[in-house]
């Protein structure tokens, strides 16, 4: 091979190893927002069933108070 080739190959397989880098770092960002996303993803399921259960409590309550008040259909 000659010396142009040579230095053309080389120049290109440091192109790809820099991109190879770069794809590197963006990779283990997304996995640090995924982790982070389930995380948070976690929290909000928690407080939903939270929500639900309060939701529940206060459908229980306003049926006694609507028995006591005779306004059932």
């Amino acid at each position: 091979m000659n010396e142009k080739v040579e230095n053309l190959i080389l120049e290109h397989l440091r192109a790809m190893r820099a991109d190879m880098r770069k794809m590197a770092d963006d990779i283990h960002t997304l996995r640090a927002e995924m982790i982070a996303m389930r995380a948070h993803m976690t929290g909000v399921a928690s407080l939903q069933d939270h929500d639900h259960s309060d939701i529940a409590a206060i459908k229980v309550r306003l049926d006694r108070i609507e028995n006591r008040l005779d306004l059932v259909d």
